[in-house]
């Protein structure tokens, strides 16, 4: 039941991206309607990123006090809204620029929910040693979802017009989220299809922090874990790099490189394939080292190796004329940082506990914070210094990342979960 639940949180993930990535696709057919230039454009890219980064964290402890199951139909359903709202607007509108700012601002908000619920779901149902493997087949649909998405909003464009996009985009949300509320359950202990067999396992394997009678970790402890804020500086290096292929990299390959619409959609769904193979293939590589040689090599040790890969894709990338073979490269780029993804979720949903909403949700809004600096700054530095300045910009951003998590110590969340259960205990008495 609890993998059948996480191949569910899968397909929402899949969903979400195909809900922020159709914008990118659609986005000079947007921009040469409303009359926007490139820079303008990343405003409306960053709007999203915006509304999703400020809402990571507020989202975040919601999913710990509502339920994940709840939150996520409420989000799937505001998703909904605010993916066909942009379908309503007219370039003739006064302010049309601010109000296609205004519905993606809003979408962001609605979609900040989806990763830091799945990761309080993680927290409950899946036992500790299999959390790498869990958070991968989750990230995976953000590689599968981002993949499938230029071939069918191209489809869709080139067939119907851009803003049937939209709404085929929302139909499909709301039919997988109303779908999540009837398999989904907050804990095992309230889902009537769990075996005696399953839910026993889930209960052994789950630290004191996850358990019912757990308390909430309060904010101050929170943010005096160092190992907080050296993931959420790295994952602001790694949503830098993820972002480029969200917003500017379909841009890039038929502007820059010269690829055809057909060509670029093509290419554009590499990177996308290869997060959906890296993201699983990370999860379960750092399970088994985790289980063999501790955290500090199962979690920390993948997340150097991949982000140092990413950086160094990246930097290649940039050396070669083939828009063929740079695309390869940057498709290994980003599975590269993928292979790492599953240490930030897991790291944090060991920290977090029955808090794991409040703390990968303050993780990821420093993440977003790393995607909004990219939508607007990229064409910048593209602008004044040329495109790859923007993307070496990406590799050393990322080999700082990798270099942070050196300094990550995973144990050092458990120990000072220990002493807040401690006082908790006391305190009650």
């Amino acid at each position: 039941m609890r993998w059948l639940i996480i191949v569910w949180i899968f397909i929402i993930s899949a969903v979400a991206y195909l809900d922020r990535v159709n914008v990118s696709i659609a986005g000079r057919q947007i921009a040469n309607e409303f009359h926007l230039d490139n820079l303008r454009l990343g405003w409306v890219f960053s709007a999203f990123v915006f509304g999703y980064a400020l809402a990571q964290t507020p989202m975040g402890r919601l999913a710990d006090w509502w339920g994940p199951r709840r939150t996520i139909l409420a989000g799937v359903i505001w998703w909904g809204v605010f993916t066909t709202a942009i379908t309503l607007l007219s370039p003739n509108m006064a302010a049309s620029l601010v109000f296609l700012m205004a519905a993606r601002f809003l979408l962001g908000i609605g979609e900040a929910i989806v990763y830091p619920a799945s990761n309080r779901l993680v927290a409950s149902w899946v036992p500790t040693g299999e959390r790498g493997l869990a958070n991968g087949i989750i990230f995976a649909g953000v590689g599968f979802g981002a993949g499938v998405t230029p071939p069918f909003i191209t489809w869709l464009m080139t067939s119907y017009g851009w803003r049937s996009a939209f709404w085929a985009s929302a139909c499909i949300g709301i039919l997988a989220g109303i779908l999540w509320y009837i398999i989904a359950r907050d804990s095992p202990a309230q889902h009537p299809w769990l075996s005696q067999s399953e839910a026993q396992h889930i209960a052994v394997g789950l630290p004191a922090n996850s358990r019912s009678d757990a308390p909430p970790l309060p904010w101050a402890v929170i943010l005096k874990n160092a190992a907080v804020w050296l993931m959420s500086f790295s994952y602001f290096a790694y949503g830098y790099a993820a972002y480029i292929f969200f917003t500017w990299f379909f841009i890039y390959l038929s502007d820059v490189r010269h690829l055809n619409l057909r060509q670029s959609a093509l290419y554009t769904m590499l990177p996308f394939i290869a997060m959906a193979i890296a993201s699983p293939l990370g999860g379960i590589i750092s399970d088994r080292l985790t289980k063999s040689n501790g955290k500090r090599a199962g979690r920390c040790g993948i997340a150097v190796a991949g982000m140092a890969l990413s950086a160094l894709f990246i930097a290649l990338a940039m050396q070669v004329t083939s828009a063929q073979l740079a695309s390869l490269m940057l498709a290994g780029g980003a599975g590269a940082l993928y292979l790492s993804q599953s240490s930030f979720w897991s790291v944090s949903a060991d920290i977090g506990g029955k808090s794991a909403g409040a703390v990968s949700g303050f993780m990821n809004m420093i993440g977003q914070f790393g995607g909004v600096t990219t939508a607007s700054l990229m064409p910048l530095i593209a602008r004044d210094w040329g495109w790859n300045a923007s993307f070496l910009t990406a590799a050393v951003l990322c080999a700082a990342g990798a270099l942070a998590w050196l300094a990550v110590e995973p144990e050092g969340g458990s120990q000072l979960r220990s002493r807040n259960l401690e006082g908790a205990v006391v305190n009650r008495t």
